[in-house]
Order: structure tokens, then C-alpha cells, then sequence
């Protein structure tokens, strides 16, 4: 499911991650992009395993991302470490009450995972492919392991802001039905 730049929610997104982010444009545009693909959860869990086991668990994915183990390919080690930065970024921004609750959750692997450490750790190796397709685009992945705790608070901002706006939305609708 691809939605256009010009869609009602990517300049909602946009606005929220531009007023609450306020860092480079570059860095603002991709956690944009990023709230908006992660709108579909088939994209939040995209990453699956030589199987086609969907991998839910970010210790998993450094499994899968890790050449001696599941990845095939410098490529699928990019994609995947790629994949766990955003997801991290995106999980301990708009839910940090799941990841906090992470060590309290059984038998998860992820109860053993720092996602901030995952997902700095991650970007950083993204930017380290830094040769031929991908040199342009390194150096945004390395602002991106440098600013990744700004970012998520950026994004708990959006959360508080978007619920704000449930919120008043909700109590505009109720006091509208009471008032009829």
C-alpha cells in the first residue's frame, strides 16, 4: 500500500514530526515515511525469515540480520539492520509502554534487548555501507544513530500530540451528540 505525498495523513504526519522533530529536513522526511509505512503492519513486520516465518521479535531480526546465521547477503544484512533501526525507533516512540513492559513478557527474546542500544547499533552499521547506491544515503543513517534517542522523544511528542487530538476530537463529537 503506497500513499502519496499529498494524502490527508502524510501532511498530518508531517506536521507533527516537523513541530515536535525539530532537526534537519532529511532526518524529519524519513521519520515521516517511517510513521506512514508503519500505518500498515504487514510493513512493521516485513521482515521474515528463509522460511517466510514473520519476525516479530527484534532479537530475531539480529538473528536474521547477522551473515554467520540468517542473512544471505551483505544486502540482506543492510535491509534488515535498516528494518530494526526503524522498527526500534518507531516502537519506543509510539509505544514505549510495550517496550517497557518487554521484561515482564515470559519467554520473549526481546525481554533480553535493549531496543535504543538495538537501534542505534543498527542504523550505525547501515551507515557503514557507505560505497557505490548507498553513499549518499549514509550519512543520514548515521545522524540517525547520533539523534536516535531525540527522535524518539520527538516521536513521543507525536504520540501525545495525536492522542491530544483523539481526545478533543472525541470530546467534540460527544458534546455535539449531547448537545442535540
Amino acid at each position: 500500500m503506497r500513499i502519496s505525498s499529498d494524502h490527508p495523513l502524510v501532511k498530518l504526519f508531517s506536521s507533527l514530526v516537523e513541530r515536535n522533530l525539530p532537526l534537519d529536513k532529511e532526518i524529519a522526511d524519513y521519520v515521516t515515511g517511517l510513521l506512514v509505512d508503519f500505518v500498515d503492519a504487514n510493513q512493521l513486520y516485513r521482515i521474515r525469515n528463509a522460511r517466510g516465518k514473520r519476525l516479530e521479535q527484534v532479537g530475531e531480526m539480529l538473528l536474521e540480520s547477522n551473515p554467520l546465521f540468517g542473512a544471505s547477503s551483505f544486502e540482506r544484512e543492510r535491509e534488515v539492520r535498516k528494518h530494526i533501526g526503524d522498527y526500534t525507533l518507531f516502537m519506543t516512540g509510539m509505544f514505549p509502554e510495550f517496550v517497557a513492559s518487554l521484561p515482564r513478557r515470559g519467554l520473549r527474546l526481546d525481554r533480553f534487548i535493549d531496543y535504543v542500544q538495538a537501534g542505534k547499533e543498527s542504523y550505525r552499521i547501515v551507515a557503514a555501507f557507505d560505497q557505490f547506491e548507498y553513499r549518499r544515503v549514509a550519512p543520514l543513517f548515521r545522524r540517525l544513530a547520533e539523534e536516535f534517542e531525540f527522535c524518539v522523544h520527538g516521536l513521543n511528542l507525536v504520540k501525545r500530540d495525536l492522542e491530544l487530538m483523539r481526545s478533543s476530537q472525541y470530546q467534540a463529537w460527544k458534546s455535539s451528540l449531547l448537545s442535540s
